[in-house]
């Protein structure tokens, strides 16, 4: 509306995106190649907004946590954080080292994806994914492939994290970045030397232009007395009155405006951590601690489900191959029945054969026999026919004594065929008795089978009912908090030291790839902080 006010616009935004942790964000414009947030008490189109329609503000968040797992409460929260540091650190706006990347890359697939699955998520699924920033890509003789490789390897070890889950083991690792949440000026000095102001949630930090990383002098919040600005001109009065008041001076008055912004915000949230939650906050906990209770108890559902689901399957899986097999069997079986019953039709035609074989020639024996004693019975008048009479009977006697011995040895041959005949039977006898053992079993198996593939319909369900979830903290309620705390930070620090175990592993694997002529400026002043066991944290400790 024409008239709407910023509040009225930032509002609309935050009701359509169900946002309620309201105070880390803005809405951000820019103006003659200056960065401006939308003030909530002025009119939209009071604005020194381009003229340009439709006129576009960016919804971003203007202020970071310090502990974004113990700030960011609403789930809405951590995703907008978590899609807007990932874009900075792909856009190289946030240093980060490349073994730190590809971690970082392996929970953003994570938040994507879900849970590896090999049988999905096969060689080349990342190919179309933007994870890793330009400059560590381009530091390492190192293909697609092979980075992929070393992102799907710890990818594989989130398993089982949520969504939300993965997001905020992101922020987590990506806020002890030293460039993280800081919002950089270029100012300055009353000698004239030119320097950068760092404005973040911790406080204020000075830099050398060459070097984003390690802050020369740092202000926390809970020393400075005092910030104020004439014209270009910055002032920083330290608590301290002994410290000598810093001055620098800015190249626009627009850009002096926009530092005591963020100065006064990251301020104001530097204190409010400080103090007792409001009651906004602390409803917004409780409801936090609802809903991941509830999400928990359905991930842990879920996961019940998966499981005997996938057992079933197996036992299905299982039940089926063996009726396969049972059926497989069978068919095995009736051949052999069938082989078993032509065999020993062949066996009995056989068998009958020489026995009438066998008859014929002890009939054609019995014949030679009554032939020759019909011939010994006939006179021969003469030598002449006694001699021929002789030679007959020795060569019917021969015939005879042929014929008994072919009749002997078709009967030796019949006997084997009947002995042969009743082991095909009793071969045929034990394929029927095998027959039906199989047919039984397969009964039993389809029954079985019917039953098993049933149980996931039967799967047990739970009804989640949020008023179960209440809490009502009392002492022994609080001394069980604080154990599950410090349990918490021992996991945690064994957590920490395991990773940075990991990210050194990756370091020294992919170091011997790095093209040192690559290297830029803060990738130096990295490994030189790293050799000297510098952290974000420590360095502005000292320098403070």
């Amino acid at each position: 509306q024409v008239k709407w006010k910023g509040k009225d616009l930032f509002d609309l935004v935050c009701r359509t995106l169900g946002l309620r942790e309201t105070w880390f964000f803005g809405l951000q414009y820019t103006i003659k190649d200056t960065v401006a947030w939308l003030k909530m008490d002025k009119k939209v189109l009071d604005h020194d907004v381009p003229t340009e329609e439709p006129k576009t503000f960016h919804f971003l968040a203007k202020f970071y946590p310090e502990n974004a797992e113990e700030e960011l409460v609403q789930e809405i929260t951590q995703h907008l954080f978590f899609l807007q540091v990932k874009k900075q650190i792909l856009d190289e706006k946030i240093f980060c080292p490349p073994e730190a990347s590809v971690l970082l890359a392996s929970y953003a697939v994570q938040a994507k994806y879900g849970d590896y699955d090999p049988n999905v998520h096969k060689r080349g699924f990342l190919a179309q994914e933007e994870l890793l920033p330009k400059r560590v890509i381009n530091l390492y003789q190192m293909t697609p492939e092979m980075w992929e490789e070393r992102i799907t390897a710890w990818y594989a070890e989130h398993q089982g994290r949520a969504r939300d889950e993965a997001e905020m083991e992101y922020l987590k690792i990506a806020q002890d970045l030293e460039m993280y949440g800081v919002n950089y000026f270029a100012i300055r000095n009353k000698k004239g030397t030119e320097l950068l102001l760092g404005v973040d949630a911790l406080g204020l930090h000075i830099y050398d232009p060459d070097n984003r990383l390690t802050p020369k002098i740092s202000f926390p919040w809970n020393e400075i007395r005092n910030i104020s600005y004439s014209d270009k001109e910055f002032t920083i009065k330290p608590l301290d009155k002994k410290i000598d008041v810093f001055k620098f001076n800015s190249s626009k008055l627009r850009v002096n405006k926009l530092i005591l912004q963020l100065c006064i915000g990251n301020h104001d949230l530097f204190m409010r951590r400080r103090k007792a939650d409001s009651l906004e906050v602390q409803q917004m906990k409780a409801q936090a601690r609802e809903e991941k209770a509830r999400k928990q108890m359905e991930r842990q559902c879920l996961a019940r489900e998966k499981q005997m689901r996938e057992e079933a399957e197996r036992t299905r899986d299982e039940l089926e191959r063996r009726l396969m097999q049972l059926k497989e069997e069978a068919t095995m079986a009736n051949e052999a029945l069938m082989r078993s019953e032509e065999t020993a039709d062949l066996l009995a035609e056989k068998a009958q054969i020489t026995e009438e074989e066998a008859k014929l020639l002890a009939q054609k024996a019995a014949e030679a026999e009554q032939e020759m004693q019909r011939i010994k019975a006939t006179a021969i008048r003469t030598e002449e026919e006694k001699r021929l009479m002789e030679q007959k009977v020795l060569e019917a006697e021969m015939l005879a004594l042929k014929m008994a011995e072919e009749s002997e040895r078709r009967a030796k041959e019949a006997d084997q065929l009947k002995q042969d005949l009743q082991e095909a039977r009793e071969s045929e006898r034990r394929a029927k008795q095998k027959l039906l053992e199989i047919t039984s079993k397969s009964s039993y198996t389809q029954s079985m089978n019917s039953s098993t593939t049933a149980l996931p319909t039967d799967l047990p369900s739970y009804n989640l009912i949020s008023e179960s979830l209440s809490f009502d903290f009392k002492d022994t309620d609080m001394k069980r908090l604080s154990m599950e705390i410090e349990k918490e930070k021992v996991e945690y620090m064994e957590r920490s030291k395991h990773l940075q175990e990991q990210l050194n592993e990756l370091k020294t694997e992919i170091e011997a790839l790095k093209l040192k002529e690559r290297e830029t400026a803060l990738d130096i002043l990295h490994n030189e902080n790293s050799s000297r066991g510098n952290s974000k944290h420590n360095t502005i400790k000292k320098v403070s």
